[in-house]
């Protein structure tokens, strides 16, 4: 298999199952899902279950207990469970669209790690999506969205069809090559090396941190925003704090000064298991 998606949860059934059939509808078939479960109950089990059958190959679910936002050590034993070489990181609030993981394998090269983005939808949009939605794809659809709650701002020109305006936007965006828990892949290879995530770091930039320490290791970025398109479910964020943020800045910050790549509590110590 070409690629491993590696999808984050916790208790969101109703959007797991959203996200899991989008990716039932991709072009490319040929890779497996990995759910890097941070102690969710039965409830996601069984929507796991109930789409155990529709993937080219069986997929892999990685849980541990729940002992509050600990996403950064599900991330390492997701990581560790994955068969292929090159890794799709995203959650289980991203519905993909159709091209989502053959836009990934376009721009996957020796070096780089890719940067996405999303596109957030507010709530009342995020449940109007049904399943016919993903798999016809009319989320996808500027005029669709519009109509069933999405303000008309230049945001929606992510959702580009056009490969050619999509590459230009890439290439004109401001925004910064970073490493997006939500849309980002990368050669296994490199994570490991780096070590992984960070399990002293709650939420509050975890994932940005790691391609800071990418980019200490060598490890450039490109920025596929416009052709890796998914859509960002809205959702309560009850786990972020002042104290987690500061906490987490002030490991990036030292990391950043002191060009560190290799961290001690990561992905090393569960090489054992």
């Amino acid at each position: 298999m070409k690629l491993s998606v590696i999808i984050t949860t916790y208790n969101s059934e109703e959007w797991l199952a959203k996200v899991l059939e989008g990716y039932c509808n991709q072009t490319e078939k040929d890779f497996e899902v990995v759910i890097a479960d941070d102690g969710s109950t039965e409830k996601t089990q069984q929507v796991i279950a109930s789409f155990s059958s529709k993937f080219s190959y069986p997929i892999v679910h990685v849980w541990q207990p729940d002992e509050g936002f600990q996403k950064c050590r599900i991330l390492n034993k997701a990581v560790l469970k994955t068969n292929t070489n090159y890794l799709l990181f995203t959650d289980g609030d991203c519905i993909p669209r159709k091209d989502f993981v053959a836009q990934h394998l376009k721009y996957q090269e020796e070096g780089y790690f890719l940067s996405g983005g999303y596109f957030k939808l507010p709530m009342a949009t995020s449940q109007k999506i049904l399943i016919e939605n993903i798999r016809n794809q009319d989320c996808f659809s500027i005029s669709w969205l519009i109509k069933n709650g999405v303000s008309k701002t230049f945001k929606l020109s992510k959702l580009t069809k056009i490969s050619l305006f999509a590459s230009f936007m890439n290439w004109l965006t401001p925004t910064k090559r970073t490493f997006n828990g939500h849309n980002t892949s990368c050669f296994k290879k490199d994570l490991v090396a780096v070590n992984g995530f960070n399990e002293e770091m709650q939420y509050g930039g975890l994932d940005r941190e790691v391609g800071e320490r990418l980019f200490n290791l060598g490890i450039l970025s490109k920025q596929i925003r416009y052709s890796a398109v998914c859509l960002h479910l809205d959702h309560k964020r009850g786990y972020a704090t002042p104290e987690t943020w500061e906490k987490n800045n002030t490991i990036r910050n030292f990391n950043k000064k002191h060009n560190v790549t290799f961290i001690e509590n990561g992905l090393s110590k569960y090489l054992s298991e």
